[in-house]
């Protein structure tokens, strides 16, 4: 039997899967781990990895490999995402990376990164021939695809990370109604071929993968809002998203940091990427809100055992 480790290198957390690979292709997932990192942290719009976030990549890969030596994989995959792809020495980080572990970290652009998270979604939610729109909220970029069971319709990266937008405003604590706007005009005046994309293809569900999601449905758990059901996916009901989001952004950093269920390394960023999350449930009429714990990593080892 195959064990195979996925290393996502998200701009926020590096993200680690070990998984048993049987004969007939499928496989069962042994360990889901992360490591906070905050790779953009201090230089990702002067694009660069500052040697403070250099040194924690570092230390986060050391990690991980401790964990696939424990877990016995021999066959190991990275893939870097765009703090590191932006960045001036992306290559030198991934090419010390090599000489201190000997994976070949796979530097994938954006449509690449959209793609592998499609194909993960999909194994977590089944939307079956309903169309939904899939979002990856990230620290360098986010991801937004149209999609269903059977086939990707439209997917774009786009260079709106939470860390990017959290340098580019630096807005006060808590954050203010008309900083608010400003962000959300930000945000509308990039997304003029997504608005198309909605128009042709009308989903009405948002599927959202990664670490924003992930809080949003740890919070509620907390709050017993929604139970703790042991799958890859659970549904947020709107009408609490929307009442966390109001929540959230008009808490201080402070305030957030105290709320059970709230990520550590998200206490700065979720009340960003919480305006943009509401930002297209709004502007699109989005009328269901699911949370899918499965992203990059299981799509790339869905792709790698399903290529041939």
């Amino acid at each position: 039997m195959r064990k195979v480790a996925i290393i996502d290198m998200g701009t926020n957390t590096f993200n680690l899967l070990v998984a048993e690979v049987n004969n007939d292709g499928t496989y069962r997932i042994v360990n889901s781990s992360k490591q906070p990192v905050k790779l953009g942290e201090g230089g990702i719009n002067e694009k660069i990895i500052v040697p403070a976030a250099f040194h924690r990549g570092l230390k986060a890969i050391a990690e991980h490999f401790r964990t696939i030596m424990l877990y016995g994989a021999t066959e190991v995959y990275a893939f870097a995402t765009s703090a590191t792809r932006n960045a001036t020495n992306g290559q030198q980080f991934v090419n010390e990376i090599y000489n201190q572990f000997g994976v070949a970290v796979q530097v994938i652009p954006g449509d690449k990164e959209a793609e592998l998270i499609y194909y993960g979604v999909r194994q977590a939610i089944d939307f079956g021939q309903q169309k939904a729109l899939i979002l990856d909220i990230g620290g360098g970029s986010n991801e937004v695809i149209i999609g269903n069971n059977q086939q990707l319709f439209w997917k774009k990266s786009y260079d709106l990370g939470i860390s990017r937008l959290l340098q580019q405003f630096n807005p006060s604590d808590p954050i203010t109604p008309s900083e608010r706007v400003e962000i959300e005009k930000f945000i509308i005046a990039q997304l003029t071929d997504l608005d198309m994309a909605m128009e042709e293809h009308k989903p009405k569900v948002i599927a959202g993968s990664s670490g924003s999601f992930d809080t949003y449905r740890s919070i509620m758990f907390e709050a017993g809002i929604i139970a703790s059901n042991g799958q890859p996916s659970v549904e947020l009901p709107l009408h609490e998203y929307i009442s966390l989001h109001e929540k959230l952004v008009a808490m201080t950093i402070d305030e957030r940091s105290r709320v059970p269920g709230m990520e550590p390394v998200r206490v700065e960023m979720i009340g960003l990427a919480s305006i943009f999350t509401h930002l297209l449930v709004k502007r699109y009429g989005l009328t269901q809100i699911f949370q899918s714990t499965y992203a990059l990593k299981e799509g790339a080892i869905w792709q790698l055992l399903n290529s041939k």
